[in-house]
Order: C-alpha cells, then structure tokens, then sequence
C-alpha cells in the first residue's frame, strides 16, 4: 500500500469541555483547551492539528480527557490531564503526527500520556472498488 502525506490540519486533538472532578464545580477542561490552543499557535504544529472542544468524550471517571485523532491512523483517548501536562500533550501531538498509523508504545508517549490511555482505536480500513486494503 503506498502512503501519501496527509494534507495541512488533518490531525485533530479533542478536549472534553464537560470533564470536572467529582465534587467539584470547576470545569479544568475549558482552561486546558484555552492553554492548548495557544502552545499549539506557537508551536510548529499550527498548522497540523486543529484544537476542539467537545462537550463530553465520556471519560467522566478521569477528567479531564482528551482525544487525538486522523485519517488512517489510531484514534487515542488519554484521561486525568490538566493544564499542567500542555508541553507532553503538544510533545504527543508531534510523535503522533510523523506515525505512519498512530500506534506507539506506552514508553514511547511522553509523560504523564505513557500511563493515562483510555483507548486506542484501530483506523477504519480503507475501501476501493476491490474492498478492504
């Protein structure tokens, strides 16, 4: 199969806006989307990732969550990040931007994301005329 560089923004990272700690009225999630969209304007990624807020990626149990995703690649969901873990976040989105398919190891992934993956889905397989590849 021959691979092709994927096209400018393609890669997409998600913030659960919803995600608070049990008891707590806070919403941490909205202060780490704020802090990723400015380390992610000032970085080199720009113009690679698009930074999201979403209302809720059900990962109640460990706020706050966030989701990496592309085209032909894993989907990766991470849980109990903040504000404070923005530069391994950023350093994830670098790794997961150069992986042909999105799959690394957990001793590849920087910080406190080499210890907080909730999932890692496979890509949909690709389609032509002749099925699956």
């Amino acid at each position: 199969m021959t691979v092709h560089p994927a096209p400018a923004a393609c890669h997409h990272v998600f913030v659960c806006t919803a995600c608070c700690d049990v008891g707590a009225d806070d919403l941490p999630g909205a202060a780490l989307l704020q802090t990723l969209h400015q380390a992610f304007a000032a970085c080199d990624l720009s113009n690679t990732f698009t930074v999201s807020g979403v209302l809720c990626m059900a990962g109640c149990t460990r706020p706050c969550t966030v989701g990496f995703a592309a085209n032909g690649k894993a989907a990766w969901l991470f849980g109990d990040l903040g504000p404070a873990d923005c530069a391994d976040i950023v350093a994830f989105a670098g790794l997961y931007a150069v992986l042909n398919d999105g799959w690394c190891s957990s001793t590849d992934r920087p910080g406190k994301l080499s210890r907080s993956a909730l999932a890692r889905i496979p890509s949909l397989p690709l389609w032509t005329r002749e099925g699956a590849q």
